[in-house]
């Protein structure tokens, strides 16, 4: 017999991205005064939740399709005790939303988790699927110690999961205790059923080898001007579980310690936004607990320096048409697609694709721009005489013309994003760049899957 959990909706609200500042003043304190603390209960769901609001599940927004009806305690299977939380995944077509997710809030200002370095919990399925999100910190706050882990694989018998905490010593008052998000892509669109037990933050003593990264663990070189700004991306973090098994999530920037050479050229803030603010070039990098993340940024700013950026998680994009015209006798599939967390762009079955912003009001004048930047991976194997020939299209008073460049497999990387910047001179045959409209990626099937990120055109 199932006792149906009362349901709290509320509307997500996402983070702001402002710099906060704190002001301090002096004042007198007693040698008898005692800064305030947190409970340290990591227990969270036993046979019941423990410390939770009365109403301890809050849905995602069902505007944004959440369905909210799929959510009990169920009290004919546990992996321990008496009882589970039953969660029940709906088809895509579930007329009360399309997929289920919310979170567990502490009942009161917060608990204090600098002791534990993991939020642990059993989990099984009705069928072997996976939980899209599952982590802590969302707060419908400022959300900022979320952690996020993705595609949680679920088997039809009880198995621990454990999502690592980036760095403990920041939980001194945190209220978002669990949340998940999950759906039906892994089942090709059947709702499925799966239960949670034993939900805790713990400390395991076994999780090391700490391995954040920015940027995905790239270098990125990014030309700006004074006055601009960026935020980093890709952050991630990779831990080894004391059992050989590598887990990696998603930490919020205020996990990050960001660190700027010369904050004379530009500083960035504890949400991993970088302010240009002189002509120069620094370099931005991030560490965890201590331990520097992979990846940098060569900021490089000068007066005159133009951005116009096609897609890219640092600075705003102009609008597109789209990111795959399916042109005929194209075979590419893909699109825009979330990479833990950051979106990228990922083609299969490649043998040609293009981004358009041919629409009259989307062209673009890159006559002043001398540098087209992007970021590339292929997701397989590279083969000597693979190559990806990029292609741009001006359109000028109703003739198009066009002119392509290049990249040999010699400069192609397996499983990992390279940098080109490759100046706008190497197209030779685009002697007008007033009315940009096409990128093509052409592989004439000698590669047939990458992905890409970062594609803007600058000014040196």
């Amino acid at each position: 017999m199932k006792n149906l959990l009362y349901i709290n909706v509320r509307r997500v609200l996402f983070l702001s991205l402002a710099i906060t500042v704190f002001y301090s003043c002096e004042r007198d304190l007693s040698e008898d005064a005692q800064f305030a603390t947190f409970p340290a209960n990591g227990d969270i769901f036993t046979d019941d939740p423990v410390g939770l609001t009365d109403q301890f599940f809050d849905s995602f927004d069902p505007a944004t399709g959440a369905n909210p009806e799929g959510f009990d305690r169920d009290d004919e299977v546990a992996f321990e005790g008496s009882a589970s939380i039953r969660i029940d995944v709906p088809a895509p077509d579930d007329p009360d939303g399309g997929f289920i997710g919310g979170i567990f809030l502490d009942r009161g200002d917060g608990r204090d988790l600098t002791g534990f370095d993991a939020l642990t919990f059993y989990a099984r399925g009705s069928t072997t699927a996976t939980i899209g999100e599952v982590g802590f910190g969302t707060d419908f706050g400022e959300n900022k110690f979320a952690v996020t882990a993705n595609n949680i694989r679920l088997s039809t018998d009880w198995r621990k999961i454990i999502i690592p905490i980036p760095d403990p010593s920041k939980l001194v008052q945190e209220r978002g205790m669990f949340f998940f998000s999950a759906g039906t892509q892994s089942t090709n669109g059947f709702g499925f059923t799966f239960w949670i037990d034993e939900l805790r933050f713990e400390r395991l003593g076994t999780i090391g080898q700490s391995r954040p990264s920015i940027l995905g663990g790239n270098d990125g070189r990014f030309p700006t001007t004074v006055g601009e700004s960026l935020t980093i991306g890709q952050l991630q973090q990779t831990f080894n579980l004391g059992s050989g098994i590598n887990q990696t999530v998603i930490p919020a920037p205020s996990y990050f310690d960001f660190k700027s050479s010369d904050p004379n050229v530009a500083f960035v803030n504890e949400l991993g936004e970088v302010t240009v603010i002189n002509t120069g070039t620094t370099e931005i990098t991030a560490s965890i607990a201590g331990v520097l993340a992979a990846g940098r940024i060569s900021v490089e700013s000068s007066a005159t320096a133009q951005i116009i950026s096609l897609f890219s998680d640092l600075f705003a994009d102009v609008p597109v048409d789209n990111f795959n015209g399916f042109f005929e006798n194209q075979t590419t599939q893909g699109g825009v697609i979330d990479e833990n967390g950051n979106d990228i762009i990922k083609y299969t079955n490649l043998n040609f694709v293009s981004i358009n912003f041919f629409s009259e009001e989307n062209r673009i004048d890159a006559s002043e721009m001398t540098t087209l930047n992007l970021q590339i991976r292929v997701d397989e194997t590279v083969d000597t005489g693979d190559f990806i020939r990029l292609e741009l299209n001006n359109f000028l008073n109703g003739v198009e013309s066009g002119s392509s460049f290049t990249i040999p497999s010699t400069e192609l990387i397996a499983n990992e994003f390279v940098d080109f910047a490759i100046p706008l001179s190497e197209f030779q045959g685009l002697t007008d760049r007033s009315g940009l409209g096409l990128l093509f990626f052409v592989t004439e099937g000698t590669i047939s899957n990458i992905s890409v990120d970062n594609i803007f055109f600058s000014a040196e």
